[in-house]
Parts: structure tokens; C-alpha cells; sequence
């Protein structure tokens, strides 16, 4: 992990003295900032406060080793890290995604920038492969759960490709302040059914986070209603399709994503699919 180790002084170089105008978010446990490299390279900086962290050391470590093990097309890349304890803070070091996350995107006027039907449908496949990724294991990488996806940890690149941002994240976190973030995930709705009872995330709980997300991506709208579940459930596209794309989709495609958003989005994680059996639906010709 030494080759992964970031100093404080670079970090400060990088993002000005963490000037306001580098800002680019902030939450109760952690800020956002743009800065670059020495060697010219953009990133963003997620800096969270220590008391945040794990107090164990050696189960932090754990979820660095975790995270630095991670490499797919479709996640945000980390860097580096850097652990203050002058300041502290933690610092974690990602390659800087230019077009900003997914949420940007929803509820736009007509008008805006809307995202066209190719683009959404790219969006999905990558996100879907992102995950998949992360719940399958290998050499040197468990099987993860995510935990936490939401439009807001969908990052676009300057191709609009879709990268899965904070993966394996709560494996540096507290439990307190991975619950806390909970209130935000529930409010889009993206928690699913049983955690009210199992309080426990898994891969099936993931699946119904992404569910969600595709209703939101084919729909433009960061609030799907239950009026627009039964207009997908009966394929009435009208009802459910972003009308800023004026009808200009694949209804093939449109009736494919909304099968697989509503298998996903089953009440029962039994009858949701895994991963991979979605990928292999949303790969499936259109015939």
C-alpha cells in the first residue's frame, strides 16, 4: 500500500489549502475538492473526518487494502490516500470525473441538457457491469456490496460513461456514520424492503437500489411514483418515459429496462436476480 501513500503537503498543493472555490461537496462526514497534481493530473479529494473513521487500526487498514484492490471501467479509481492526524482527517485520492453525477441529470426542463436515449441506455449497461464487478470475487478482491447506490455515486465521464463512485467505502467508516447516510438513501427511496427488519445490507439489497435507479434514468425524475410502476408494469411508455425525449426511444429497449428495473424492485429479495443474470437480460438482443 506504500506506492497508494499521499503526503499532507501534496494534498494541500493539490487542492490550493483546500481553497472554497475547489469545493466541489459536502456532507456531515466528509467534503468533496477539485486539485491537481504535480504532475498535472485533476482529481477529486474526499477528505473525512476522523472521528468517522474506524478506530481500529487495523480494520481501516483492511478497508484501504480493499479499496486500493479495486480496478473496473465502470468505478471512480482511487489514487491514493492520506491519513492526518494534525488535521484529523483521512484523505482519499480519486481520478477527477469531469460531467458530475447522475443527479444532475434528473428533472430537467425541456430545453437543457437532456441525456438522449443511447446515452441512458449506455448508463445502465455500465452501471449494471460496475456492480457486477464488485459483487463477484477473485484474487486479491472479495465479493463487495456496495451499500450505497444512488444517482449521486453515478459519476459520468467526459464521455458520459458511467463510474460507480464510494465502493467499499464503509469499509473505512463507522457504523454510526454508515447509518446516518442511510437517511439520504431511504428518502430516494433507494433502501430496500427488509433492511426495516434485517438491518442488514447484501447483494439482493443492492439489486433493489438499482431498480430504482433504472426507473430514474429511463424516467428523468428523481421521485418515481407508483402510478409510473404500473404504467412500466403494462408497458404504457407514455406514462413513464422522460417526455423530454419527445419519443425519441427504442420501445424494445424501453419494455427490456423495465422488466428488469421491476424484477429488480421485487418486495421479495428471493425473487430478485443477481447481478449477473441482469447483465446477461440487458445484453440479450432485442429480437
Amino acid at each position: 500500500m506504500r506506492s497508494f501513500r499521499f503526503n499532507l503537503e501534496e494534498i494541500e498543493s493539490a487542492t490550493q489549502y483546500f481553497a472554497p472555490g475547489n469545493l466541489l461537496g459536502k456532507s456531515v462526514f466528509s467534503a468533496i475538492h477539485k486539485g491537481m497534481l504535480r504532475d498535472g493530473t485533476v482529481v477529486a479529494i474526499k477528505s473525512i473526518i476522523k472521528s468517522s473513521c474506524k478506530s481500529e487500526e487495523a480494520e481501516f487498514l483492511k478497508g484501504l487494502n480493499v479499496l486500493t484492490s479495486l480496478r473496473h471501467e465502470n468505478l471512480v479509481r482511487l489514487r491514493g490516500f492520506c491519513c492526518s492526524k494534525g488535521r484529523g482527517e483521512c484523505f482519499l485520492i480519486y481520478d477527477f470525473v469531469p460531467n458530475g453525477n447522475l443527479l444532475r441529470y434528473l428533472d430537467m426542463k425541456d430545453g437543457d441538457h437532456v441525456l438522449d436515449w443511447s446515452t441512458r441506455a449506455s448508463i445502465i449497461n455500465g452501471i449494471a457491469k460496475g456492480i457486477e464487478y464488485l459483487h463477484g470475487s477473485k484474487i486479491n478482491k472479495p465479493a463487495l456490496v456496495h451499500q450505497n447506490i444512488s444517482v449521486k455515486n453515478v459519476q459520468l465521464d467526459q464521455r458520459f460513461k458511467p463510474l460507480l463512485s464510494d465502493s467499499g467505502l464503509h469499509q473505512l467508516l463507522t457504523k454510526d456514520t454508515v447509518f446516518s447516510s442511510l437517511k439520504a438513501s431511504a428518502a430516494m427511496g433507494y433502501l430496500a424492503p427488509e433492511y426495516a427488519t434485517t438491518g442488514r445490507f447484501t447483494q439482493k439489497s443492492d439489486i433493489y437500489a438499482f431498480g430504482v435507479l433504472v426507473f430514474q434514468i429511463i424516467s428523468g425524475k428523481r421521485k418515481f411514483a407508483s402510478a409510473a410502476r404500473f404504467a412500466a408494469e403494462s408497458c404504457t411508455f407514455i406514462d413513464f418515459i422522460d417526455p423530454n425525449l419527445h419519443e425519441r426511444f427504442c420501445e424494445l429497449e424501453a419494455a427490456k429496462f423495465a422488466k428488469v428495473a421491476l424484477m429488480c424492485t421485487h418486495e421479495s429479495p428471493d425473487q430478485r436476480p443477481s447481478i449477473e443474470e441482469v447483465v446477461q437480460e440487458l445484453c440479450s438482443p432485442l429480437c
